[in-house]
């Protein structure tokens, strides 16, 4: 017994370690590939350790979920498309957070239904179990809600009504006193299932008022829920790997999540609660009233052929056309003809966190090509052309120029101050937010609508017949 302890604690070390060195690897793209294979081997140790876990007395069931767990993951890491990669995340996020909230409810009926001694069930793990199951189960049907919005079963824009958030605060503090109350009166049944659907149906309503335009601070926050909870579960278990894996998911996830608010110049508590893009408006400023000018695809190629430089700025539009590849056939043709190529990269561009640095990876477009938003917007005033591809907001020139806009303050990609914008979009509609972008009236921009996979791989035509 005691070599298999060994064993256990020595697994659990590797993984804890193995995690560390993968959160590392990934805070840079050179080294994220490694830093996800470190990842899943430290899960993999983790594994291990558990299965060799002396308080297992039947493999039967672990062997049914380990081949049904194996199967869909496998099924979704190979089908699921990358335009879909933000819904698998938001499911993901739902599969952890209700696992954790499984295991807290598991183990609090095994001491109220005297599996377990109840003198064991001490206001500490009480506490612990209480705030795994709470978050565990607000964050389920939270990432469920979000891979509504996301997958379009749900609608995008914020779905408010009046006293809104009166409400939720008031039924998340029912859903607190609950839960402490709990910690001193443990065997109480029903208060606990109470807690257990109000904290369901809190996690629906905490993310029906936010906006597509939020998703991605959103899927950072429902990560750092489910680490958290995750966390709590180690706890309830005394299982060490747990307690660091859920800690450093949670904190990590918080911190992406202050980082990306401070991207859009909005603290978290607006991006929750304000609803944003509910009440949005079309606001053109003075002199900005007019069509869109759409332009012809000859045109287009002409100016980017004979151009210096031309900087690509991707947006969820290019997910959508799963345009990665065309986008990076065209820079190829442009830099055959000796132009230089770059990516303008928003913090906050596509549905979750490094959604546009994901496909553009996978595309295999060099990492040095690819400029933050303080490294590119320099760059626009000696850009020949600015290329956006199904961006909007992100590009929104109001926020720099109109202090009444909603998103007044929000750090841009300033492609205004390009010689030449070309905007790719399907139609003439607003983005997730609502919002109007005096980008596409102004002078300098052309349009040049259609599916943006089936432009680029036009345009490359045409660049190498210029």
């Amino acid at each position: 017994m005691d070599g298999a302890k060994i064993f256990i604690e020595a697994t659990y070390l590797l993984a804890s370690i193995l995690f560390i060195l993968g959160l590392k690897g990934m805070s840079h793209p050179d080294t994220a590939r490694r830093g996800m294979h470190l990842a899943e081997f430290g899960m993999l140790m983790a594994i291990v350790g558990t299965l060799m876990h002396f308080e297992i007395v039947s493999y039967t069931w672990i062997i049914v979920g380990l081949l049904i767990g194996s199967t869909l993951g496998a099924a979704m890491g190979v089908w699921v498309p990358m335009t879909a990669m933000p819904q698998r995340t938001a499911l993901s996020h739902a599969f952890g957070a209700f696992a954790a909230a499984l295991v807290g409810i598991a183990e609090y009926y095994s001491y109220t239904h005297a599996f377990k001694p109840l003198a064991e069930l001490s206001h500490l793990k009480m506490s612990a179990m209480g705030f795994e199951i709470m978050l565990g189960s607000l964050t389920t049907t939270g990432s469920l809600v979000a891979f509504g919005k996301l997958q379009g079963i749900v609608p995008g824009q914020p779905l408010v009504y009046r006293g809104q958030n009166i409400f939720n605060m008031s039924l998340l503090a029912v859903t607190v006193g609950l839960f402490i109350y709990l910690i001193f009166v443990p065997t109480a049944i029903i208060p606990f299932h109470v807690m257990l659907g109000l904290a369901f149906l809190f996690g629906i309503l905490l993310v029906l008022p936010i906006g597509s335009a939020d998703m991605p601070v959103v899927m950072s926050l429902l990560n750092s829920y489910a680490g958290l909870a995750s966390a709590a579960t180690g706890f309830v278990l005394s299982n060490n790997v747990l307690i660091i894996a859920g800690t450093l998911d949670g904190f990590s996830g918080f911190i992406l999540s202050i980082l990306m608010c401070r991207a859009m110049n909005r603290s978290i508590t607006n991006v929750l609660f304000g609803a944003f893009g509910s009440g949005a408006t079309a606001v053109l400023t003075e002199g900005e009233q007019g069509i869109m000018r759409e332009v012809g695809l000859d045109d287009i190629a002409t100016q980017l052929a004979y151009a210096n430089k031309v900087v690509f700025v991707p947006g969820y539009g290019l997910a959508t056309a799963q345009a990665q590849q065309a986008v990076r056939e065209l820079a190829n043709a442009l830099e055959q003809r000796g132009v230089t190529v770059k990516y303008g990269i928003h913090p906050v561009a596509g549905r979750m966190p490094g959604h546009m640095n994901v496909l553009l990876a996978e595309a295999n477009v060099p990492y040095s090509q690819l400029y933050e938003l303080e490294q590119i917007n320099p760059e626009f005033p000696s850009t020949d052309v600015a290329v956006v591809i199904g961006a909007n907001d992100v590009v929104n020139p109001d926020a720099r120029d109109n202090p009444q806009s909603p998103i007044a303050g929000m750090p841009i990609l300033e492609v205004d101050h390009a010689k030449s914008v070309v905007v790719l979009k399907r139609g003439q509609g607003k983005g997730f937010s609502g919002l109007e972008n005096p980008l596409f009236f102004k002078p300098v921009t052309g349009m040049l609508y259609g599916d943006a996979k089936d432009t680029l791989t036009k345009l490359v035509g045409a660049v190498q017949h210029a």
